[in-house]
């Protein structure tokens, strides 16, 4: 009787813990729209926002996924603000990163980041910003060797610029470039999850 008692009560708290998870998951902001990604990207002062970090809720760090993060429920993300302070003599150029999902050990983006790439798309297509150009950067985590993650960094980065072109993006506004794991958003951290990253630049 107790180790049936004991079961009963694991399991419960297994149920318990996925609820609580779940209504977490439930309260996170959506997609972000391509007014926000405006808003992010112009070079007007006025912008309420910088360097724009779209987040998906959990991640699964592995060998060989660079900037490929898993979700437990695949079309949520999150926006989180993240700071960078300015250079001494220049200002930084208006940017965002989006943690774009890739197949494992691939550049074929994931239909759950399309909606992501369909609304930077428009933005980018706006009045606002129709007239700039864009670097697309491919960031990885420090695992594996860097000349691995610097060359899949680049396909990945050329595969968003692609999805962007397909979408009524003209090409030659567009500059594709992997960095690998030579500029880690979190220096402290090397091998955190918000290292891999798709990030964009207003080079105008």
């Amino acid at each position: 009787m107790m180790k049936h008692s004991f079961f009963l009560l694991s399991v419960c708290a297994v149920f318990c813990v996925g609820a609580f998870n779940l209504s977490a998951t439930a309260q996170v902001t959506a997609t972000p729209t391509s007014e926000q990604m405006i808003e992010q990207l112009k070079t007007s002062k006025t912008r309420s926002l910088r360097n724009l970090t779209i987040e998906p809720l959990a991640q699964a760090a592995t060998a060989n996924t660079s900037t490929t993060p898993v979700t437990s429920i695949a079309s949520t993300s999150q926006v989180v603000a993240a700071s960078q302070a300015p250079s001494a003599s220049t200002e930084p150029r208006p940017s965002l990163s989006l943690l774009i999902q890739f197949d494992f050990d691939s550049a074929r983006v994931r239909p759950v980041s399309q909606q992501d790439l369909v609304n930077l798309a428009a933005a980018l297509q706006s009045k606002e910003l129709q007239d700039s150009k864009f670097a697309i950067e491919g960031h990885t985590d420090s695992k594996g060797r860097f000349e691995y993650n610097l060359r899949l960094s680049q396909q990945r980065a050329d595969a968003v610029r692609d999805v962007l072109v397909s979408q009524g993006v003209k090409l030659e506004r567009l500059k594709a470039q992997g960095k690998g794991s030579s500029e880690l958003s979190l220096r402290a951290q090397p091998e955190a999850a918000e290292n891999r990253r798709v990030r964009i630049v207003n080079l105008d």
